[in-house]
């Protein structure tokens, strides 16, 4: 029998009102010994009815006046007897509310209990109890919709087909072993082949955008880089419309990596502002000239100021001070007077858009997936390259579902389920 848990579901401190959520096996005698029957006739506790009532202790006192649900298993978020109460959020109430519940057996929940056990119960899978992680971690629209779009089992379902296809053409591929072909479809041995050669390119797919999935998800970087005394500090602290990085006459004034995060159209765009690159024998600001670099390599876009030549994919050249003198093939902005501010933001926000707009349609893929994507994208190369030998064809197309299923977490070690459902609050 599992221990009885609680935790407080909603946010701590002072709140008009506080959920505290129990879970555990048969939960409707506790119920009925903390909520004060209602008059009524009725079968009590009905399951889903909320009722306001006085909660009580075991001395008959009031603990408050709150709403009280009762979920029986297995039609609750953990598939166990699950409690809700609804009660003020004042910290002395939910104080004793839990010292009441503690009295009575219960425990408080370790961080992800809640959803572990309903990984356990089969009421979501691991892919599920990430995207509940990023969404309670969410901030921007666009991160809401791609977490809600995977805690929601959509992308479940693109996994679990993947899977599935895999183990059919597995189970095929082994029947041509040990049935004669007469006995078998017609073209079988073709028609595998192209089903292997469809999974491949879907999940190369996924793989290609893993970049646009992890920066809706934890941000899109733009990097600000170019020599020393190029403006990169002012033009910084003009486009984030305040005052965050040092600026001077003096070359090398950046000596560091400065940073703020940014909404633009729902996603979160991280802008850094770096030390000037030149060559320099001072021992910090060659500290900060690896930080630049450091961030130039982990760029999604990098503004060039003050420098021209031939312009990269994720590069823009940008010339400040264009108050002074324009130059030609660039943006022309001026952060003293605000000039071609407004351009260049639009040029900013065109760039993003065009990087993730097509993310929020796709399988959203995160670094524990991306790792076993690729491992099933390449059994299933391997596969391809055996159709003459269906032992090992039908070996490789096991190994990229043994991959998949590791994604779900129908396949998988308990250290990896303890980091996923570490990262949630109690509560959950």
């Amino acid at each position: 029998m599992t221990d009885i848990i609680f935790a407080l579901s909603s946010g701590h401190g002072k709140a008009g009102v506080a959920v505290v959520r129990i879970s555990g096996e048969y939960l409707c005698g506790l119920f009925k010994d903390i909520v004060r029957s209602p008059k009524s006739n009725d079968a009590w506790p009905m399951p889903r009815h909320a009722y306001l009532s006085d909660l009580v202790d075991s001395d008959g006192d009031v603990i408050d006046r709150a709403i009280a649900i009762y979920f029986s298993a297995p039609n609750s978020f953990t598939g166990e007897d699950v409690i809700e109460f609804h009660v003020h959020g004042s910290v002395a109430v939910i104080e004793k509310l839990f010292d009441v519940l503690g009295l009575r057996g219960a425990r408080l929940a370790e961080p992800g209990e809640f959803a572990r056990r309903a990984f356990n119960n089969g009421k979501m899978d691991m892919l599920e109890a990430e995207g509940l992680a990023a969404l309670l971690d969410s901030r921007t629209e666009a991160q809401r919709r791609a977490a809600l779009r995977t805690a929601a089992g959509t992308d479940s379902a693109v996994y679990m087909r993947w899977r599935n296809d895999m183990i059919e053409i597995a189970a095929y591929s082994a029947a041509m072993l040990d049935y004669p072909t007469e006995d078998l479809p017609v073209g079988i041995g073709g028609t595998l082949l192209a089903r292997t050669n469809a999974l491949c390119d879907e999940i190369s797919m996924a793989l290609a955008r893993t970049d646009a999935a992890r920066a809706v998800r934890t941000g899109f970087n733009i990097v600000l880089v170019g020599p020393v005394n190029a403006g990169k500090s002012s033009l910084f602290n003009r486009l984030i419309g305040e005052s965050r990085a040092i600026v001077s006459d003096i070359p090398g004034t950046t000596r560091d990596v400065v940073s703020t995060e940014i909404d633009i159209d729902g996603y979160l765009v991280r802008l850094s502002d770096t030390a000037g690159l030149r060559d320099t024998n001072d021992v910090v600001e060659k500290i900060g000239i690896e930080r630049t670099n450091a961030e130039i390599e982990k760029a999604d876009l990098i503004l060039r100021i003050g420098e021209s030549g031939n312009c990269k994919d994720n590069e823009i050249f940008v010339h400040n001070k264009c108050d002074l003198g324009e130059k030609k093939g660039q943006i022309n902005v001026s952060a003293l007077t605000g000039k071609g501010i407004p351009e260049l933001f639009a040029r900013i926000r065109s760039e993003v858009r065009a990087r993730l707009n097509n993310s929020m349609h796709d399988v959203v893929v995160n670094a524990r997936a991306r790792d076993n994507l690729q491992i099933a994208a390449n059994e299933l190369a391997k596969a391809k390259g055996q159709e003459n030998n269906m032992d090992l064809f039908a070996e490789h197309i096991r190994a990229a579902s043994d991959a998949i299923g590791k994604v779900l977490g129908i396949i998988g070690a308990d250290e990896v389920m303890d980091s996923v459902f570490g990262q949630l609050c109690l509560g959950k």
